[in-house]
Order: C-alpha cells, then sequence, then structure tokens
C-alpha cells in the first residue's frame, strides 16, 4: 500500500523517507503544490464540503453539489480518492451501489474548508459591495444579467 505523506506521494514507506523533507507549497517543485491545487478547484471544495455532512451515493452527491455535471463530478471524486481524502465503497447490492465518505484526512481537510465557506458565506454583501464600488470606480458598464463588461 502505498503512504501518503504531507506534500508527498513517493510510493515508498514512511520509514524510507529522508525526515528533513519538508513541503513547502512555495517551492515550485513540491508536490503539495498540485496536491493543493486539486483539493481547491471549485467542485473538489463543494465534494468535501457535501461528504463531511455524512456519507453519498453518487446521483444524491450530484444533487447536492448543484450544478455540476457527471463527468467533472466523477473526475473530481477520482482525483480525490487517489489523493487519499475520499473513499470509495462499493455495496453489495442488486444492483451494485457505490458510496462515497471521507477518510480521516479528508476530515481533516474539510475543518479549514467548512471554515472558509461559512466565512465566504458571511461575507457576501461585503463582496457584493466592494464588487460594486470598484466597478463604479472604474466605470464599468452593467450587462444583461447584472454581470460588469468592459
Amino acid at each position: 500500500m502505498r503512504r501518503h505523506l504531507v506534500g508527498y506521494d513517493l510510493g515508498v514507506h514512511a520509514d524510507q523517507i529522508d525526515p528533513s523533507l519538508e513541503a513547502d507549497v512555495f517551492a515550485r517543485d513540491c508536490n503539495s503544490r498540485d496536491i493543493l491545487q486539486g483539493l481547491t478547484t471549485r467542485w473538489a471544495v463543494l465534494a468535501i464540503a457535501a461528504l463531511a455532512e455524512g456519507d453519498f451515493r453518487f446521483n444524491a452527491l450530484r444533487r447536492r453539489v448543484d450544478g455540476v455535471s457527471e463527468r467533472m463530478l466523477s473526475q473530481t471524486l477520482q482525483a480525490l480518492e487517489r489523493d487519499g481524502f475520499v473513499s470509495r465503497t462499493v455495496l453489495q447490492s442488486i444492483p451494485p451501489r457505490v458510496e462515497y465518505s471521507l477518510t480521516d484526512l479528508g476530515h481533516r481537510v474539510a475543518v479549514p474548508i467548512l471554515g472558509l465557506i461559512e466565512t465566504v458565506q458571511a461575507a457576501v454583501p461585503d463582496v457584493v459591495e466592494a464588487r460594486r464600488d470598484h466597478d463604479e470606480d472604474r466605470d464599468v458598464p452593467v450587462a444583461a444579467g447584472g454581470t460588469r463588461t468592459r
């Protein structure tokens, strides 16, 4: 079984890795950058937040994460499973059912993600106001649908 260490997936056991190696997201070649990039996509954030509520079958998760396509959710879950954040369990039934859940690592990552989501949701009025002020200062016209264009 492959060991996943913070910032590293080298395909070796923990006792074979030099303990002086540390993840540094600001270093160009650090694996933590790739992990962070995959973890912070729109759909990964929402999938992890939803799975923090409990286990989901694929279609139920797709309904919970409104707007995600079947293909994108499938790709997102595969990437999260590969990185050790999500577990995929095939339940023995007819027809076979698959459930997704967070691993221990996924639960640890979910805590700051949920905190970020709460902060963003609470800040929506402030962000809307800041956008309006910013766009008014630059005299950006409003297009149909309320979006600003240049």
